[in-house]
């Protein structure tokens, strides 16, 4: 493999930055026990983006239908479960809504979105009957990260991440660490157009071969993200998504067509849980990652460990017991470590127990690759061989120190050890 990222080489990229993406906020996400986010504070009105110019500029969205397309029927949009869909059912294709209503089927909140309004996201606008997106062009964030921050353990080691954000969020996540850009509006901050070419040429520029589609919920800027990956594989690049898995089934099809690797966070493996802390459910995330492993673009999972939310036995037990029996035992399944952020400030920190709990019953459930996540220099950050034992992959912090892979295999026994490594 290339030489591992060093913390100075790491370091040294940043500068550069700043004068190819003028007007974007550049920074870095150092190793520590948190992620960190350097980047723009919200910023008042005054200097955030005007709206009027946002959808003045917006481009019309993908992966939507409307009440004014005339192979729409009401079945689309309206349950006949409910006394209201029943009507609507009724009425037909006759029934007027007196404007266009849309239907986003970009994430599986399918927002059924008035004119003037937006998704649950707050990237995506009705204009006039007609779905357009807020964000296409508009980062608001840039960093070089190793992609082991991400986290991707089993994706090109010791590699440098170009990595990107929009605002906006399909989830609203209580525990959310970048809330602040996630749980956004695009007014919220200034920003510039930058067009998908000129992030892949930045990233060429910088020597990073990823491009790391992140921080926020990646999915909600889903066109731009796949015009930087179709721009991006002229400069010979590789794409990744860290993702919530929120997703429907087209869009993520597409993503999987120009990705090269995604990681889901499986935030819990309870109903519940989702429904209370997510604003979501899990029934999607679940079909999600299946997909995602049926197809040629490489998959890990995280799962952030919430003190007395998720962290029960049973339930670490049936999250575990699915990803051996549903994926197989070769999926990367990282157990990361919470810290009190935005809504759930008054929890503790996840004990280290616990995750190194939930790491054993993982490798007793037959998961090969489990790791502690989010504690620097925790044995469990290290990739063994599942044939002999031996240490394959040695990292401290978010860094790289020993490589002992040759070809994809253990360098002392030959076994294959999952993963993407040239």
């Amino acid at each position: 493999m290339a030489t591992a990222l060093s913390r100075r080489l790491f370091l040294g990229h940043l500068g550069r930055l700043a004068a190819v993406l003028g007007g974007v906020c550049v920074g870095a996400s150092l190793p520590g026990p948190t992620a960190r986010w350097f980047g723009l504070a919200p910023t008042d009105a005054q200097a955030g983006d005007s709206l009027d110019r946002l959808i003045r500029q917006a481009p019309r969205a993908r992966y939507w239908i409307s009440s004014a397309m005339a192979e729409v029927g009401c079945a689309r949009c309206h349950d006949p479960a409910t006394a209201a869909g029943s009507e609507a059912l009724d009425a037909g294709l006759d029934f007027d809504h007196g404007q266009t209503v849309v239907r986003c089927l970009l994430c599986a909140q399918n927002c059924l979105i008035a004119v003037g309004e937006r998704g649950r996201c707050q990237a995506r606008i009705n204009v006039d009957g007609e779905l357009r997106t807020l964000v296409y062009g508009r980062p608001i964030t840039v960093h070089v990260d190793p992609i082991e921050k991400k986290p991707f353990y089993h994706f090109l080691p010791g590699r440098l991440a170009f990595s990107l954000a929009t605002s906006g969020c399909s989830l609203h996540c209580k525990f959310c660490q970048n809330w602040e850009i996630s749980q956004a509006k695009p007014e919220d901050y200034e920003s510039r157009l930058i067009s998908p070419e000129s992030i892949s040429r930045a990233a060429a520029d910088e020597d990073a071969p990823i491009i790391a589609f992140t921080y926020n919920e990646p999915t909600v800027f889903t066109e731009y993200l796949t015009d930087i990956a179709r721009a991006g594989r002229e400069q010979q690049l590789r794409h990744v998504l860290i993702s919530c898995g929120f997703m429907n089934e087209a869009p993520l099809a597409e993503m999987c067509e120009v990705l090269d690797a995604i990681k889901i966070d499986l935030k819990g493996f309870s109903q519940d849980f989702y429904h209370k802390v997510c604003d979501a459910d899990l029934k999607p995330v679940l079909r999600s990652i299946k997909q995602v492993a049926r197809s040629d673009t490489h998959l890990e999972l995280v799962n952030l460990v919430v003190p007395t939310l998720n962290d029960s036995e049973a339930m670490l037990t049936e999250l575990a017991k699915w990803v051996a029996g549903e994926l197989g035992p070769d999926v990367p399944v990282h157990f990361t470590r919470f810290h009190p952020d935005y809504q759930l400030r008054h929890l503790p920190h996840t004990p280290v127990r616990t995750l190194e709990r939930a790491r054993e019953i993982a490798v007793d459930q037959g998961i090969r690759y489990a790791y502690v996540g989010n504690v620097p220099g925790h044995p469990g950050n290290q990739t063994h061989c599942p044939g002999c034992g031996e240490v394959v992959i040695e990292r401290r912090g978010f860094f790289v120190t020993a490589d002992r892979i040759t070809g994809g295999c253990c360098s002392a026994c030959g076994t294959v050890i999952a993963g993407v490594w040239e």
